[in-house]
């Protein structure tokens, strides 16, 4: 694995203090939205007055990354004048926010360590505190980025309780409005969660062949799919009738390759929103934001092998034991479920797995 070769790099990386502070300057609303039907939802927040209401937290300074030889780079990179728009990037949207902060970080860490073409990566960050860019700019100082404000109030009033309360935080839905928020140039993103390292080459998966479908994800068809929903779904053809005709499998939407063109002339952010209304009223699901994927997409999804998305590492939604790897190779470990890495390892109660996300945690220390 490439993140071998680069190893010693990341000891030898020095320590950069980074104090969070409120700030919304590096947030202009032409720049961070770009979709006119969210206009009247979007909003700045006031933060609280308290300049100690987040935590301080450090993280060491990246290892600067280049490309490989062999890897291409456009005109305007070798001018050294890249755009969001250029064609040979390779687009991730991932969230940031101060609780699964270290997380993203290690997500980010992981992906440039084992790219090959490092630099043709860009990253859209998904956030709903406005002090998180100098961060990520001083981790990772010559990083590929934009951050965008998803403001919380556009879901707060569709999300329902769910099994696990972290399951229903605003910024969980974000990734419904990924095409609403990133710039129309941008054909194709690749969406993660915070909780996962990869231990490949992202362009392998950004290479995706998804055909004639919106989106592609590892699908797991051996799972009872029928649990995912209440037993009054399944018992009013209302509801389970969107499902005739279709052999729908489980997929997890922590992992997945989204064809936005697609995506907005179907406008399928719509879809969704109408399925969260639908529970609200009638309670078709206990899970978070999974549901309405599977209600609009599941049986219509490019398959993508299973080593993307070896997920389920943080255990079930209640304890978050610990867990084996699926059989097979994998390409990403995925600590979905109550158990996050970072968390076990802190408490010196880590899970066997839990060593495979620690060489990609830049963490320092934190003072409350």
């Amino acid at each position: 694995m490439l993140w071998i070769l680069r190893f010693s790099g990341f000891f030898s990386a020095a320590v950069v203090m980074i104090i969070l502070s409120p700030s919304i300057q590096s947030f202009p609303p032409a720049e961070a939205i770009r979709s006119s039907n969210l206009d009247g939802y979007l909003r700045f927040p006031i933060l609280p007055s308290p300049p100690d209401y987040l935590p301080q937290l450090s993280f060491r300074r990246s290892t600067i990354f280049r490309n490989a030889d062999e890897c291409r780079f456009s005109a305007r990179q070798i001018r050294g004048k890249t755009s969001v728009c250029d064609p040979s990037l390779v687009h991730i949207a991932i969230t940031l926010d101060v609780e699964y902060l270290r997380g993203s970080i290690a997500a980010v860490h992981s992906i440039l360590l084992n790219s090959l073409c490092p630099e043709n990566v860009f990253f859209h960050f998904l956030v709903s505190e406005t002090n998180l860019e100098s961060l990520v700019r001083s981790t990772f100082p010559q990083l590929k980025f934009k951050v965008y404000y998803f403001d919380p109030e556009i879901v707060r009033s569709l999300i329902s309780t769910s099994v696990r309360q972290a399951l229903e935080q605003p910024l969980n839905y974000a990734r419904n409005y990924l095409a609403d928020l990133l710039e129309t140039c941008v054909k194709r993103v690749i969406y993660l969660d915070s909780d996962l390292v990869v231990v490949d080459d992202i362009a392998k998966l950004w290479a995706t062949n998804l055909g004639s479908r919106t989106i592609g994800a590892p699908e797991y068809c051996h799972a009872n799919f029928t649990k995912y929903f209440t037993s009054g779904f399944w018992s009013d053809k209302r509801f389970s009738g969107t499902f005739r005709g279709r052999k729908p499998c489980y997929f997890n939407t922590g992992v997945m390759v989204i064809d936005l063109v697609k995506w907005r002339h179907a406008q399928y952010t719509k879809w969704i929103e109408r399925w969260m209304e639908v529970q609200k009223s009638d309670r078709i699901y206990e899970l978070g934001s999974l549901p309405p994927y599977l209600l609009v997409f599941a049986g219509n999804v490019a398959p993508i092998e299973h080593r993307w998305n070896q997920h389920g590492l943080g255990g079930d939604n209640v304890r978050g034991s610990c867990r084996d790897l699926h059989p097979g190779p994998y390409s990403l470990l995925h600590w979905s479920g109550s158990g996050k890495p970072w968390l076990r390892l802190d408490s010196k109660q880590p899970c066997p797995l839990d060593f495979l996300w620690s060489p990609y945690d830049l963490y320092g220390h934190s003072r409350l």
